[in-house]
């Protein structure tokens, strides 16, 4: 009896993971805007879009190497999250909170990102954010 209980314990443990899993079969992967081997890849996610794309569209003209990835999905990620950001050496995450996204990604991928948070409540400008990434840009 014992070990019944035990599996099907197993058995409701697993499954939600199995669910989670065919759900990224559903899921488009991840499109990455501009240069593929870019110095550096923006991500972003929800009400962030508008101000990283601007930015980045500025920056890529001005002759910037940047990249931009928007995620719409966040669980599951789409499959090729991982590939994609371990193509990029510097990673920044403009986020709305205290660094949720970038938190998942480096417990999920291990990669370094930079968290750029507001947790005002107020929006990202465009300039804002384009200073950030000049200013990530500009190390070495």
């Amino acid at each position: 009896m014992a070990e019944r209980l035990g599996i099907e314990r197993f058995r409701a443990e697993v499954r939600p993971a199995d669910k989670l899993a065919r759900i990224a079969d559903d899921i488009p992967p991840a499109e990455v805007r501009g240069d593929p081997s870019a110095d550096l890849l923006v991500i972003g996610w929800g009400s962030t879009y508008g101000a990283i794309a601007a930015a980045v569209n500025e920056l890529q003209q001005a002759g910037r190497s940047v990249a931009h990835l928007h995620l719409r999905y966040l669980n599951p990620l789409p499959r090729n999250v991982g590939p994609i950001l371990s193509r990029y050496r510097r990673i920044v995450i403009p986020e709305n909170n205290a660094g949720q996204l970038r938190a998942l990604l480096r417990a999920r991928f291990a990669v370094d990102c930079e968290s750029y948070s507001k947790v005002e409540g107020r929006v990202f400008l465009v300039r804002d954010v384009r200073a950030k990434i000049e200013e990530v840009l500009d190390r070495e």
